[in-house]
């Protein structure tokens, strides 16, 4: 066996749109040969080809994100954000919104000396995603440094500066908020002064605000040092892979406390 990290693209969803298809091409069908109603024809049609071409989208970026696959975007991401994040001896790290455990374990291999802390709500969006992959996962690569949990990235049940470092991956973009600068602050607040943290998700202006303002703040409140990174322009993809994989604003959110 070997760990199974699933996919950013579930099957289910690609498998969902392809039955839509399915379904409206039989009904499209039906309607030319029975229907009388041009217009109702007509939209099938139209239906039809919208989702055999958001089914088509969905397999190519399954397949690219893919830890199996020829690209391997996603190991790629993680594991790059991993590279950020060095701990002391002894030191702990929180990974927030750890999924399957993938960037959390990433962590844990690049710093044995230390602890890592996954939390998670696993929620049913993906169902697939669970504690107990979590625990499998790190099993199968044979790291013993990690703990994962249920937890809330929005309130944190951790007092303030518990962590040496905090880390996420592409997690506070899927959360329902008007201020996702605000549960970067939570982030923050259980990260000890000195703490290091990468942060990466899509940080465009309509789902974060200004981020380089946001960076601003945090130097002239004494952090020692912040820095947005864009990793659509050759660190993890190019523009346009970023603009194909709906992943355009991807930007690392690096620094020290």
């Amino acid at each position: 066996m070997s760990a199974n990290y699933k996919n950013w693209i579930p099957d289910g969803m690609v498998k969902g749109f392809a039955a839509g298809t399915a379904v409206l091409a039989g009904a499209t069908a039906a309607a030319a040969v029975f229907g009388k109603n041009k217009p109702v024809t007509a939209a099938l049609a139209l239906g039809t080809a919208g989702t055999s071409a958001a089914t088509l989208w969905l397999k190519i970026c399954q397949d690219r994100y893919s830890y199996t696959g020829t690209r391997q975007l996603s190991r790629q991401i993680v594991e790059g954000t991993a590279e950020y994040v060095d701990l002391p001896e002894g030191g702990l790290c929180l990974d927030v919104g750890c999924g399957s455990g993938a960037l959390t374990i990433a962590v844990a291999k690049r710093n044995p000396q230390a602890k890592l802390v996954g939390i998670d709500r696993w929620g049913k969006e993906y169902a697939s995603f669970s504690k107990e992959l979590c625990e499998s996962n790190a099993a199968e690569e044979g790291v013993a440094n990690t703990e994962f949990m249920q937890g809330d990235a929005v309130k944190l049940d951790f007092p303030d500066e518990t962590f040496d470092a905090v880390t996420s991956n592409y997690v506070y973009h899927n959360i329902p908020s008007r201020d996702r600068q605000s549960i970067l602050r939570e982030t923050l607040r259980v990260l000890k002064k000195g703490g290091t943290f990468a942060i990466h998700d899509i940080m465009s202006k309509s789902k974060y605000g200004d981020m380089q303002k946001f960076a601003d703040e945090l130097k002239a409140e004494g952090y020692e040092s912040v820095e947005l990174i864009d990793t659509t322009k050759g660190k993890f993809m190019s523009p346009k892979e970023a603009l194909l994989m709906g992943l355009s604003g991807s930007t690392l959110l690096v620094g020290r406390k």
